[in-house]
């Protein structure tokens, strides 16, 4: 796991300050408030790292999803479900959104947490995602949790080694069962998507047996379903 995330996840995930966050946070922000004066108020202001923050290669964002099962799901009526939570640049950003949302195996109903690189949505049809596919891994109840922080913190560590490869990482929370899943943008680059699955099973130390499913996106659009008719692999 990657150390800088190990210690700061001890400094920073219990209760902390919100005060000295926000006055940390507008520090950081000061030498940029000229500048955004004189830039549209409509356009959202970039995310950057805090002064000795440790930065990320890329910005990424928190996305959370809940429907009703059973009623059939348009591109758009999804769109319109999902909501952000918020985008961060560095470690000690991830770590004051991520202790303080709820973790997938304490998620009721039919959810999903998505985190993605920043400007890309968590859809099949994005730009960045639609000639690509994911790696599904099925999950009995009660591992959602662990096997979920250590996708994210192995993907914002840059673990996979696969370039600009990862578009996002996906927990769906079911009744039966819990899905993680890590979306690539090139579903035919079988050298990649091999490696992406073995780090996987490196990074979430997966039992030799684990049934892995790979789905490609256009595949998801043709059944209207992220999971059903996948190809397993072993």
């Amino acid at each position: 796991m990657n150390n800088k995330f190990d210690a700061l996840k001890d400094d920073d995930s219990g209760d902390h300050d919100q005060n000295e966050e926000n006055s940390t946070q507008k520090d950081g922000e000061k030498e940029k408030t000229e500048r955004d004066k004189s830039q549209s108020g409509s356009k959202r202001k970039a995310v950057v790292p805090g002064p000795a923050e440790h930065p990320l290669q890329y910005n990424y964002t928190f996305w959370y999803s809940r429907r009703t099962p059973g009623r059939p799901t348009s591109s758009q009526s999804y769109e319109q479900n999902i909501k952000q939570i918020g985008t961060f640049a560095s470690v000690e950003q991830f770590w004051r959104f991520y202790s303080h949302m709820v973790r997938p195996g304490d998620l009721t109903g039919h959810s999903d947490f998505h985190l993605f690189k920043e400007g890309i949505k968590p859809m099949w049809e994005d730009d960045a995602n639609k000639n690509g596919g994911k790696w599904i891994i099925r999950l009995r109840k009660g591992l959602a949790s662990r096997c979920w922080e250590n996708l994210i913190l192995a993907m914002l560590g840059e673990q996979f080694m696969v370039g600009e490869e990862i578009c996002g990482a996906v927990v769906s929370v079911r009744f039966q069962e819990d899905i993680i899943s890590i979306w690539n943008k090139t579903a035919s680059d079988q050298a990649t998507t091999a490696r992406i699955r073995d780090t996987l099973r490196r990074v979430l130390n997966l039992p030799p047996n684990t049934i892995m499913e790979y789905k490609t996106h256009t595949d998801s659009i043709k059944d209207n379903s992220s999971f059903r008719n996948t190809k397993i692999t072993l």
